[in-house]
């Protein structure tokens, strides 16, 4: 929806990419970061998913696919942060955990059954992981705000107040 009115100029965005995968400890770690961020920026920032499942995470590529199904269905980080928040679990149940999730959220979690086995949203989370490799992505969480790559998969410490200066930047215009 969009307000035509001529009065009220768009005000300024920033994007923020969050190179991210569902069965990360590293990214549970970040969520308390990017609640803080959403809280101070609003509309302002835009935080957007982007899906770099690690190949030592057996089930790192099904959530990612859920996580766009969850998308789909309205609540994508919502069901982010749930998934996060209950690594161990994904760890243990795979698949089967990743479709209660979404019924606990009121999604439909026969359709999200139906989107791990035909495969829907592969080619989103494909497209996502060729853009981190090509961009230098190799550790989950990463962040790239104004073009800067920030890398969380060692250390949170500091990265939130560094994003917060590229966006208080690009907010300024």
């Amino acid at each position: 929806m969009s307000d035509s009115s001529p009065a009220r100029p768009a005000a300024p965005t920033a994007v923020l990419d969050v190179w991210c995968e569902l069965q990360c400890p590293d990214c549970r770690g970040a969520l308390d970061d990017l609640r803080a961020l959403r809280e101070r920026y609003g509309d302002r920032l835009e935080l957007r998913l982007r899906h770099f499942p690690l190949e030592k995470h057996k089930h790192a590529f099904a959530a990612a696919q859920a996580a766009e199904e969850a998308a789909e269905q309205g609540q994508g980080w919502p069901y982010v942060e749930a998934v996060l928040g209950r690594v161990e679990e994904l760890d243990r149940r795979g698949e089967r955990f990743l479709v209660e999730v979404a019924g606990e959220l009121g999604l439909d979690a026969e359709e999200f059954d139906t989107a791990l086995v035909d495969g829907r949203h592969i080619l989103i989370v494909d497209a996502d992981q060729a853009e981190g490799k090509a961009i230098g992505v190799t550790g989950t969480p990463t962040y790239v705000i104004g073009g800067e790559r920030l890398d969380g998969g060692k250390s949170q410490e500091g990265l939130r107040e560094r994003i917060e200066e590229i966006a208080d930047r690009l907010l300024a215009g």
